[in-house]
């Protein structure tokens, strides 16, 4: 937005503006100008509002098969929700070693997985269902294991507890989108320092959550187009994104002749039973 140097006629009333007289905006990618008195009303923007943000961490790397260790469900008005699970299972060395939970703590001070889990995914569903975006960086791996999870232990499909608009908003795949060609690495702790947001203690899945939240809060200010963007759109946008970047990364190993084993799905994973987890669970709109 900049005072306009040349007069020109006013995009809400028609009437001609005078040169620096007015106000110059973006719209559509075209500069238009409005008189002072004319400018349209500031776009409603969904980071302003009520965000929650999930995080979890893990026994692995695979969302099919891994086992939820700790998990944490926060909002921007300041409730949080902290979980350490007994995964049944031993915890890897590697996996101890970025998160910082052994098998014998996790054996010791964990709650039983299905009690974790069904207070989980009540929390997320009741969150959604309020029609407030939930912020999940890497969506596809921390909500398909979720659901993994609860589809293991017997209990109800978080897609099954939302309606139809259940807004995901994933900062990994909108700084893809956005920063394409941005060299570097795009994990979260590596966002935070892009983005200028501080995170306290990687890995842990509370300081993760609330540090994925102020990474999707600072992108929408950054990005104007995203946070003017209905919820419904956004979400629409990174189905696409994902999808496009599917796609480009299978072509570039077909390339190199390079194996690839396909990804798809946002926000949650598709194997070989789509059916089984749908990636409509926030098909918002």
């Amino acid at each position: 937005m900049a005072p306009n140097r040349y007069a020109g006629a006013c995009k809400t009333c028609g009437e001609t503006v005078p040169e620096q007289g007015g106000e110059l905006r973006k719209d559509a990618g075209a500069w238009v100008v409005y008189h002072t008195a004319c400018l349209p009303a500031p776009a409603a923007v969904w980071h302003t509002g009520l965000l929650g943000s999930y995080d979890c961490e893990t026994t692995g790397t695979d969302p099919f098969t891994a086992r939820l260790v700790s998990a944490a469900f926060i909002t921007s008005t300041g409730e949080r929700y902290e979980f350490l699970v007994d995964p049944g299972v031993e915890i890897p060395a590697e996996a101890a070693a970025v998160h910082g939970i052994s098998t014998e703590h996790a054996r010791a001070h964990g709650s039983a997985p299905a009690a974790a889990l069904e207070r989980i995914a009540t929390l997320l569903a009741g969150h959604l269902a309020a029609g407030a975006p939930l912020v999940v960086f890497n969506a596809p791996y921390d909500l398909t294991l979720l659901e993994a999870e609860l589809a293991r232990h017997g209990l109800r499909a978080l897609r099954d507890r939302v309606p139809a608009v259940a807004p995901i908003v994933d900062p990994l795949i909108i700084d893809r989108a956005m920063d394409r060609y941005r060299k570097g690495s795009r994990t979260l702790e590596s966002q935070c320092a892009h983005y200028g947001v501080v995170i306290e203690n990687a890995h842990d899945a509370c300081a993760d959550a609330v540090a994925a939240l102020g990474v999707a809060r600072a992108q929408a200010v950054r990005y104007p187009e995203v946070a003017e963007a209905a919820l419904s759109d956004l979400h629409a946008r990174q189905v696409a994104w994902k999808a496009a970047a599917e796609a480009d990364f299978a072509e570039y190993k077909a390339r190199r002749g390079e194996p690839h084993t396909p990804e798809p799905g946002w926000p949650i994973r598709i194997r070989h039973a789509p059916q089984m987890l749908r990636p409509e669970i926030s098909a918002a709109g």
